[in-house]
């Protein structure tokens, strides 16, 4: 049988190692089973055998196929949801530690990528970028914000020529700038932890599919191949592709999916002159677009999501369209790839970590936050296991509703309700 494949991307053609594992055949007994071979499993399985466990690592593809390697690969504080909305959610108290593990993520990432020698082109710099007067406003709301309630420093608001000096457009009028944020190569970043937890003990399985779990004091994974594993803990990563696995989990997120262009390689002063400190930038529409540069000066140009799971006829085409938008400059310049994937998100875009059973984890819903936050989520996950529950216990308090509809009318309910959405970001 032919292995799966990494879709035709940018990340997949520049990505620094090849990996290849065994499908899970024979039945095995481990500490722990991992389902999911992305940032989150894989820095689950990492964290878990630094600290002596055995580890199997599941995935259905190939190991970070899913949005792990595919996305804007964009590192940003917070969450998929404002701040304000998380002290309604859980209270000041909860609110504040849910903050200040969002800025750990951060660090955690800069951490892995320095002790495992992973070769990501990380860059510093991010830019959230307002369209209109009323988006300056709600920039510098934020910021005030991130500085009195939460004590985060360093971040600016900046307009005019401060604002074109750090992207080279007139659509903008307005942009949060914070230098702790930033971006990578998020397919390589992948890998290179998949390797790190591979050297640490972890065993990995690719195209071995979950099918079911039975549950008990010892759990037993059953994969499409015939293999099982027999394992005390499971941890679920699987995120946009959970797939029904776990119908609970399930009906608490939703697949939506985003798009990315990558153009030809531009000549290192014209990438210069586009985004002079090599920052990464986000609109704050809700249907947003985000950019950045590749280590090769190429113009990385994401947005356009679907929320039908409907794939746009030419993605290519729809997001030349958006990204000419911004950079009129680039009319001349020739797109070479372009792909999609599926984040999951949540009904409030709220995280949703916890427990369905003593000896069953999980971590899902990022909501577009999920290059730092996945990575934390790993590390949450092991100290879980390993005894240490407080800090899980907090993400578990969050709130989290079904989307509505059921399994066949929730998409098409949630495509109306983000027509409304849409119809916002047109207004003045």
């Amino acid at each position: 049988m032919t292995k799966s494949a990494h879709v035709d991307s940018y990340y997949a053609a520049s990505r620094n190692l090849t990996l290849d594992f065994p499908a899970l055949e024979e039945d095995i007994n481990v500490d722990v089973c991992v389902v999911g071979a992305g940032i989150t499993g894989a820095s689950t399985a990492l964290h878990l055998a630094e600290r002596g466990y055995k580890v199997a690592l599941l995935e259905a593809q190939r190991v970070g196929w899913g949005a792990s390697g595919r996305s804007g690969g964009q590192k940003i504080f917070g969450y998929g949801c404002d701040m304000g909305k998380l002290d309604r959610l859980v209270g000041k108290g909860d609110a504040r530690q849910l903050w200040d593990m969002s800025v750990e993520a951060l660090s955690l990432v800069d951490s892995l990528i320095e002790k495992h020698g992973i070769q990501c082109d990380l860059a510093p710099g991010h830019l959230h970028v307002g369209l209109k007067s009323r988006q300056h406003r709600e920039l510098e709301r934020w910021r005030d914000e991130l500085v009195r309630d939460y004590g985060y420093e360093g971040v600016e608001v900046l307009t005019g020529d401060a604002l074109r000096a750090m992207v080279d457009s007139d659509r903008y009028v307005a942009g949060l700038y914070d230098p702790r944020s930033g971006h990578l190569h998020p397919l390589n970043y992948t890998l290179g932890l998949i390797s790190a937890a591979q050297k640490a003990g972890a065993q990995i399985f690719e195209d071995s599919r979950v099918t079911h779990i039975e549950r008990g004091n010892t759990a037993t994974v059953h994969t499409a191949r015939g293999g099982r594993v027999r394992a005390k803990h499971v941890v679920l990563c699987a995120n946009a592709h959970l797939d029904g696995l776990e119908p609970k989990l399930w009906r608490r997120i939703m697949p939506v999916g985003t798009y990315i262009i990558a153009t030809e390689q531009l000549d290192e002063a014209t990438a210069r002159s586009l985004l002079p400190n090599n920052a990464a930038v986000a609109d704050i529409n809700f249907v947003l677009d985000y950019f950045r540069l590749s280590a090769d000066h190429r113009m990385l140009f994401g947005g356009r999501v679907s929320y039908s799971t409907v794939e746009p006829l030419s993605i290519r085409h729809s997001m030349r369209k958006r990204m000419l938008k911004v950079f009129p400059q680039l009319g001349d310049v020739k797109v070479e790839y372009a792909w999609g994937g599926y984040v999951a998100i949540t009904e409030n875009r709220a995280p949703h970590f916890g427990k369905l059973d003593q000896n069953l984890y999980f971590a899902q819903g990022f909501s577009g936050h999920g290059i730092a936050l996945t990575g934390f989520a790993g590390k949450l996950m092991a100290e879980a296991i390993a005894g240490t529950e407080e800090r899980l216990d907090v993400f578990a308090r969050i709130p989290h509703m079904a989307f509505p509809g059921g399994k066949w009318f929730r998409t098409p309910a949630l495509v109306l309700s983000m027509a409304w959405f849409r119809m916002r970001d047109l207004l003045p």
